[in-house]
């Protein structure tokens, strides 16, 4: 297995499998179609996961970078994909698309499909993933490339740190730590804020799936048969608003006893209000079902911005 990363949104990191005797990274830019075809021709598979990517607020301030820059990496990767197709050993290319496809979406739950007859995404994020779908199929088409393409939905675990290029964004008298929601709410109410802040009414419904839950997804939608080219939601089945989430966290942060007072802050443009898949594509072809509780995932996440805000890194 082969990585590739140039190191632009956090700066050098260690992970767990970075000496691990099966995986090689490789220090360099996924934009460079050359590196990527020299390493893609003696892969069995390509995983295209390289992008510009944050929380909301990000959506905004890098409206034009995130289109430019990920249609760059999007193309220099399929055009890697394809020569080691028809040149080397290449089997298939696996799509990491967002379920920001479906920002215009108004049939709920939202199935596979509803990205070709929804009116396209308002964000340019949301239109550059997109994008990354019809460049798959479009390599399909002319030259017959293997794809899978996979949605993630609201993804959250731990490891995710502010990067080089955020700034300071105020919620109430707390800095965020990287406009997802998730962690800024828990590093809000360990900080003490009170009443809590959030975007717009706190109606917002959202399917908050396990990070590890979601790579499990991935990787049998890179491994099944039953998923050449062909796309799918990969999420837990449970909508959560903002409001039922704030509550989760205050609660096992502060316990019973201390009441929640919410503050409503202005939403953003591009905040979506209902964002619900249909997954039963996903559970009756792969199998996959997110079943890690939303609880459990809090109980993850809590101590390590608790660690994160005590060694000064958020």
């Amino acid at each position: 297995m082969v990585g590739v990363d140039n190191f632009s949104k956090y700066g050098p990191v260690r992970r767990a499998f970075d000496d691990d005797p099966g995986y090689r990274l490789v220090e360099g830019d996924a934009k460079d179609a050359a590196l990527l075809t020299e390493l893609a021709m003696e892969c069995d598979q390509v995983v295209a996961g390289a992008a510009m990517i944050g929380g909301i607020s990000y959506f905004h301030e890098f409206a034009y970078d995130l289109l430019a820059e990920n249609e760059r990496i999007c193309a220099a990767t399929f055009d890697a994909a394809v020569k080691a197709f028809r040149d080397g050993r290449l089997r298939k290319i696996t799509v990491i698309s967002s379920s920001m496809v479906f920002e215009s979406a108004s049939v709920f739950p939202t199935p596979e499909g509803a990205q070709l007859t929804s009116p396209p995404p308002r964000s340019t994020y949301g239109f550059q993933k997109l994008a990354t779908e019809f460049y798959a199929r479009g390599a399909h088409e002319q030259y017959e490339l293997p794809f899978t393409i996979v949605r993630p939905f609201n993804c959250v675990g731990i490891g995710e740190r502010r990067a080089l290029r955020d700034h300071d964004v105020m919620s109430g008298n707390v800095k965020l730590a990287m406009s997802h929601v998730v962690p800024d709410l828990v590093q809000k109410v360990l900080k003490g804020q009170d009443p809590l802040h959030i975007l717009g009414d706190g109606s917002q419904t959202r399917h908050y799936t396990y990070g590890g839950d979601l790579a499990f997804g991935i990787r049998l939608a890179m491994e099944s048969d039953r998923a050449l080219n062909e796309d799918f939601n990969l999420s837990t089945a449970r909508s959560t608003t903002v409001r039922e989430l704030a509550a989760l966290v205050w609660l096992k942060v502060h316990g019973p006893d201390k009441p929640l007072r919410l503050a409503n802050d202005p939403p953003y443009e591009h905040d979506v209000q209902m964002r619900v898949p249909d997954v039963s594509k996903a559970r009756d072809l792969l199998g996959f079902e997110a079943t890690t509780p939303l609880e459990d995932v809090l109980d993850e996440v809590i101590p390590w911005i608790r660690d994160e805000i005590a060694a000064e890194r958020i």
